[in-house]
């Protein structure tokens, strides 16, 4: 099946155009009133979804483009909220972004309720999407939240989108017009945070409590996660998270992000923002593709603070609760889906423009704990960068929000698939999360059942209560699961090992060297 097909079969699935209702021809159970309008949904046995409804009073297309989203407006209209929307505009060379039909037209949410467990507030869990922030979307199959909720109905599930790459992360204020756009380097992020604002508004009425929500994502979504307590006024809106696979180091600096719009310039031939306003959307993602200009959230001082590791050090998520852990093998997920000559390519280029750059005595660290590497050739490169990019930032927000007097889980997942290049590589445990064991399956075998259910309602637990400890009346195979806190002493995780889920020292399981990678969390993205 080519990319097209694909396309066409995931907009068969979830695809089409949610209109008005205005013959007042609709069920009304199924109907739910919102500040922007009257919603109505589909039930399938006893969970309805709501697909596509807008979260914003206008969408980023026109001259709204890299300007921050604007609040939902009241109307008294009655909509459908049949179909998803479009998937935000994302690098057509990333797999997960050339599946889906993209628009600029595209900040809108999915819900996910059940009819079971009534009468009171519910607790939400808001679902943020990764893809390096430059692909992914909503109508991926496997965010879809149906059998979680159909699991689990004491919860209701929202997915959120929101701009990705050079739409919601270019830094433009350095240009001659670029004054008057002063968010477009963390648009994305200001998505995210609108979108949460319309659910603590509305999700009243879905049956959710507007203050028991929980963020959770994976990899660009898991920092997004991460990187939203640092959001002025966001705390409002949440009251934990959960991280899989991605941390607060997702960043970049100005100076990085005006290099890379540089770039971008120059390859268009522009030389202002009413220049790139007069360039498609396809073209300029076109160009930043072949640049491969990777836009991500920039430390910018006013939106994100300038360290955001000491932001959470200094007490910037002490009232939150938060989930963070990382897979064994997180890089081994690149090699596999790059092959191995893109990794090679991959690695040779990364590490000229970022390894070249270190000083003789780290390169030395670097070098000797590549030099310990036991494995296929590609193994060592694999391993340093699953260090760099996911575990040593990883246990470093761990560390960080514990010093800052917050409440801190971590966890190690430990499961492999059975290829021998995967293992357990990075955003395997999206299908045990989100109950979709046919991903799964398609590697060869499925996840040990009880162990699925039990990180399920691991994750469910922490957003009921704040604690991902399960009780044996609650625990799928009848005993206790005590996941302790992360302490700066003993470094207490709990190891997601498929057929042993149980505490233990960091030291006892290695999920970071300490001595020659923890360093590395300082330069964010090396």
């Amino acid at each position: 099946m080519d990319i097209q097909e694909i396309r066409d079969a995931l907009h068969g699935m979830y695809g089409g155009v949610n209109k008005p209702i205005t013959d007042g021809h609709y069920d009304a159970s199924l109907a739910v009133k919102c500040i922007n309008g009257t919603f109505v949904g589909r039930k399938t046995e006893n969970i309805t979804v709501f697909r596509g409804i807008p979260y914003v009073g206008k969408q980023p297309v026109g001259n709204l483009r890299w300007k921050a989203p604007v609040d939902a407006t009241p109307d008294d209209g009655v909509f459908e909220a049949y179909y998803n929307a479009k998937s935000a505009y994302g690098n057509g060379q990333l797999e997960t972004g050339s599946l889906y039909y993209m628009d600029e037209d595209c900040l809108y949410l999915n819900i996910w309720k059940s009819d079971d467990a009534p009468g009171r507030k519910k607790p939400v869990m808001v679902w943020i999407h990764g893809g390096a922030f430059e692909a992914g979307g909503t109508i991926d199959p496997v965010f879809d939240g149906f059998n979680l909720v159909k699991e689990n109905p004491d919860v209701i599930v929202v997915t959120i989108a929101y701009r990705l790459g050079v739409m919601g992360f270019l830094h433009l204020s350095h240009l001659p017009d670029g004054k008057d756009y002063p968010d477009a380097q963390n648009l994305g992020l200001l998505d995210q945070l609108k979108a949460l604002k319309w659910v603590h508004e509305n999700i009243a009425g879905f049956g959710g409590d507007p203050d028991n929500v929980t963020l959770f994502g994976e990899s660009a979504g898991a920092a997004s996660c991460t990187l939203q307590p640092l959001l002025p006024g966001s705390h409002q809106y949440f009251k934990r998270l959960i991280a899989e696979s991605g941390s607060v180091n997702q960043t970049r600096s100005p100076e990085e992000g005006i290099a890379c719009t540089n770039k971008l310039m120059d390859v268009l031939g522009c030389k202002t923002v009413a220049d790139l306003l007069k360039v498609d959307g396809d073209k300029l993602l076109e160009a930043s593709a072949v640049l491969f200009v990777h836009q991500i959230p920039e430390r910018d001082g006013k939106i994100l603070p300038t360290d955001t590791f000491a932001a959470y050090a200094n007490g910037a998520a002490k009232d939150l609760e938060i989930l963070v852990g990382c897979n064994k093998d997180e890089m081994d997920f690149f090699v596999s889906s790059f092959g191995k000559e893109g990794w090679d390519n991959f690695i040779v280029a990364r590490k000229q423009e970022k390894f070249a750059q270190l000083p003789a005595d780290e390169k030395a660290l670097v070098e000797s704990f590549m030099k310990d590497v036991k494995g296929d050739y590609y193994q060592p490169d694999s391993c340093l960068y699953s260090q760099s990019w996911f575990n040593a930032p990883i246990i470093r927000l761990s560390e960080e929000q514990t010093k800052g007097g917050g409440k801190c889980y971590t966890y190690y997942f430990t499961p492999e698939s059975p290829d021998p290049i995967m293992k357990c590589g990075h955003a395997i445990e999206l299908s045990v999360v989100f109950n979709h064991p046919e991903f799964t399956a398609d590697t060869g075998r499925a996840f040990d059942e009880t162990f699925c259910k039990t990180m399920r309602k691991m994750w469910v637990q922490f957003a009921k209560t704040g604690n991902p400890s399960l009780g044996a009346e609650i625990a799928p195979d009848g005993k206790i699961k005590e996941w302790p806190l992360y302490d700066l002493k003993d470094k207490r995780v709990m190891v997601l090992d498929e057929f042993n889920i149980h505490p233990a020292k960091e030291s006892e399981v290695k999920i970071v060297d300490w001595e020659r990678t923890y360093f590395l969390t300082k330069y964010y993205m090396l």
